[in-house]
């Protein structure tokens, strides 16, 4: 039972880190218009689907600041941060399930996908206006990078969602086998 618990942790952090590891990187068919597919966000809307809705905001908050390490430079000062977006849409997608309104298929979390890569895009382009973007520069560009991102992303959801979820029902069979 032990090993099986490490090997399901070990299984989840690794794919967090394959989803961590690919988020600057442009490998072809991962690009569109020059947007990028959102790694973190398909793992956690793959991992907040049977989680409590506190524990998925917190879980989207820190992947939002692991993410702004990554593409924010220090001396950048008061710029859009990823964890607001992350974090409700952490919050949704675990609030979504508990409501039944989803079941656990491709289709379902693609659509899911695309909805929160809107939600945590719109957050962004929110935090761009408030401190102090122009508000029809950042809307315009707020509905390219929405579109694109979000086809992109539930485009390439299965990829990641898969592998994640049979590790899960796998980790579930085993604890309720012994």
């Amino acid at each position: 039972m032990i090993y099986r618990t490490l090997l399901y942790i070990l299984g989840m952090a690794g794919g967090l880190m394959v989803c961590f590891l690919l988020l600057p990187a442009r490998l072809p068919g991962t690009t569109l218009m020059g947007y990028g597919t959102n790694w973190l966000l398909i793992w956690l809307v793959g991992w907040s689907l049977r989680r409590p809705v506190p524990i998925a905001v917190g879980v989207g908050i820190c992947l939002g600041l692991l993410q702004d390490t990554l593409v924010l430079p220090p001396e950048a000062g008061l710029l859009p941060s990823h964890s607001l977006g992350l974090g409700l849409s952490g919050g949704l997608t675990a609030m979504l399930e508990k409501q039944r309104y989803i079941q656990e298929d491709f289709i379902s979390v693609a659509l899911i996908v695309f909805a929160m890569v809107v939600v945590t895009e719109t957050v962004n382009a929110l935090q761009r206006t408030v401190l102090g973007g122009e508000v029809i520069a950042v809307w315009s560009d707020h509905q390219r990078i929405a579109l694109s991102s979000a086809v992109l992303t539930s485009l390439w959801s299965p990829a990641c969602y898969f592998p994640l979820s049979q590790l899960r029902h796998w980790f579930y069979r085993s604890v309720n086998q012994t």
